[in-house]
């Protein structure tokens, strides 16, 4: 009779003690915390192993997938997420037949970017979704201004086409906050800005599942933050919407059911799977403090964006590596929809090879390495729970650094946001400068005979804040870890090629 062997039998357990001794013997005398406990951006230490003893005595380590306070994600059965690609909207006919186009190609997250406010109308939106099955897919839009009037457009597509208002999914992305943060003021004061969001908001109950307040954290991510600020700044921000809707009479269910993270995606790949669990349970505290009815309502929409920080303008294609391992922290840590930027989008604008790659990219996670499939896989990880706890702890005291001050607003209005983001920028540059943070054919193994591609806009590589006089903050700026890099070589580029440029360069 075959007996079955317990092979761990043969593996006595080890104690921590016993680790870290051997651990200590080996270094022969070297400093243990000097050698093997790195440092992170975010100031806090992380070990060079972690063990079960760890993780037991963490908050909410026991909780499943779909349970308050979500730190597991909010899906159940799966891991699926929806692909997004942004289009361009100046031609509307154009923009149809390019939505059409995608969306046999994989893509189920439509972005239209709006060009012309003013060109909102019944016609064009008409044209511009002919032939789109609304419950299919999910539709977004970005437009400075006429947010009521898309979204009466789009209840009154949906009643035209006797399709189900429940099952219309998508957002009209607003989010004054983020324009005041990125232009220093707004084209009304910020009480009528909140005024006309509530609003929006209560026109869109109609649709309950489309979103109303698209938050663009990654706008943090963009300007040099760290992770546990960029976290930190979003929640707050995300608190203050919370508290300026339920002021104008929104129930907490509604505003937060309305409201829409939008996150950067960094290439710190644990990190960064960290930070969207630490997001979910974070938030989940915040709108809970807001006495919701059903705690359903109050789950974190995740959107997830590749950072615009690390991608340079030479040895471009490296970008594709950098955007595949960001999609991927994004996946896991659960995010509900991606956009990975094309690799070109930093100095030109992205053709068609370079979206589809793009969308690929995703495909591939998808359809072959079936990150789709698994809730919340990084589940049990005594590195990635370990993280996740550490950065939730951190963002937190962040957090209520800056409630303590009087909120998200008022901490804009008195540059104290800016000058953390500025601080955390500055110590960016510098380690990029050192050699400390490394970007891969920019500051470490660069190609120095490359030239720029053969077509570039500077008022991509280069982004400029144009100041008026009536701002009402100092405004956060956005830009890459590898400017001053690039700086310097394309002028060396166009020396060499005697060739004179203003917002393109013909190399």
């Amino acid at each position: 009779m075959l007996q079955k062997e317990k092979l761990f039998d043969h593996f006595p357990p080890v104690t921590t003690k016993e680790w870290m001794d051997k651990i200590k013997s080996d270094l022969k005398g070297a400093d243990f915390n000097k050698k093997l406990v790195w440092k992170s951006n975010e100031g806090f230490e992380v070990m060079p192993f972690y063990r079960m003893d760890d993780i037991e005595n963490l908050m909410y380590i026991n909780t499943l997938p779909g349970e308050f306070p979500y730190l597991r994600g909010t899906k159940i059965k799966n891991n699926n997420w929806l692909i997004r690609q942004n289009i361009e909207v100046s031609d509307y006919s154009e923009a149809n037949r390019k939505a059409l186009t995608i969306l046999m190609k994989g893509v189920d997250s439509l972005g239209f970017i709006i060009a012309d406010p003013e060109s909102v109308n019944e016609l064009n939106f008409d044209i511009l979704l002919k032939g789109i099955q609304l419950e299919a897919i999910e539709i977004n839009f970005l437009s400075n201004g006429k947010a009521k009037e898309i979204i009466d457009l789009i209840a009154n597509l949906v009643k035209k086409n006797g399709s189900d208002p429940l099952e219309i999914r998508g957002a009209f992305e607003a989010d004054p906050l983020s324009r005041l943060m990125l232009n220093g003021t707004l084209c009304i004061p910020p009480e009528q800005g909140f005024d006309y969001l509530a609003s929006v908001v209560n026109s869109g109950t109609i649709l309950p599942r489309f979103r109303a307040v698209h938050l663009s954290a990654s706008n943090f991510n963009n300007a040099g933050a760290d992770i546990v600020q960029e976290l930190a700044f979003a929640i707050s921000m995300g608190s203050e919407y919370l508290e300026q809707l339920t002021r104008r009479g929104i129930s907490a269910d509604i505003a937060a059911s309305k409201i829409r993270f939008s996150f950067g995606t960094g290439s710190n790949f644990f990190q960064e799977i960290a930070k969207l669990r630490a997001a979910r349970l974070l938030w989940s505290v915040v709108t809970n403090g807001f006495h919701p009815v059903k705690v359903e309502n109050i789950k974190m929409d995740i959107h997830c964006i590749t950072s615009e920080w690390n991608k340079t303008v030479y040895d471009p294609y490296v970008n594709l590596l950098r955007t595949q391992t960001e999609a991927m922290s994004a996946i896991l840590g659960g995010t509900d929809s991606l956009t990975v930027e094309p690799f070109d989008i930093v100095f030109r604008r992205p053709d068609e090879f370079s979206e589809r790659i793009s969308r690929n990219q995703q495909l591939i996670l998808k359809e072959e390495a079936y990150f789709d499939k698994v809730a919340d896989p990084a589940a049990g990880s005594y590195y990635v729970e370990t993280l996740t706890s550490l950065i939730a702890e951190n963002a937190w005291k962040l957090f209520l650094e800056i409630e303590d001050q009087g909120g998200f607003l008022s901490c804009l209005k008195s540059g104290w946001i800016q000058r953390k983001l500025s601080e955390s920028a500055c110590g960016r540059k510098l380690d990029i400068a050192n050699g400390k943070e490394i970007l891969l054919g920019t500051n470490r193994f660069p190609d120095l005979n490359e030239k720029a591609p053969s077509e570039i806009e500077l008022t991509r590589v280069f982004k400029s804040t144009v100041l008026g006089s009536d701002l009402l903050i100092e405004p956060i700026k956005l830009f890459r870890g590898s400017e001053e890099y690039e700086r310097l070589r394309l002028e060396g580029d166009k020396r060499s090629k005697n060739v004179d440029y203003e917002t393109k360069i013909q190399i």
